[in-house]
């Protein structure tokens, strides 16, 4: 299991946050009770499994909503 931080551009509205749980907790090998969007610092942090699915296709889910990703971190856990 890995864990992923996402530095998003901004966040708009609390909306947004609800957006970004909903398609990210979709996503196969991502860890669904470990998804928190933290309005005030614009991050995404989750666990998920390397194995199943890349940061890369996770970062991809966020853009395609219309969510600049500014950075990532990866780090095993």
């Amino acid at each position: 299991m890995k864990k992923l931080t996402i530095q998003l551009e901004s966040l708009a509205c609390p909306s947004c946050m609800q957006k970004i749980e909903n398609a990210t907790k979709v996503l196969q090998g991502v860890q669904k009770d470990s998804v928190k969007v933290l309005f005030n610092s614009s991050k995404v942090k989750l666990d998920f499994d390397e194995s199943r699915i890349a940061a890369e296709a996770i970062e991809q889910a966020i853009s395609t909503l219309g969510y600049e990703v500014k950075k990532s971190q990866v780090k095993e856990i």
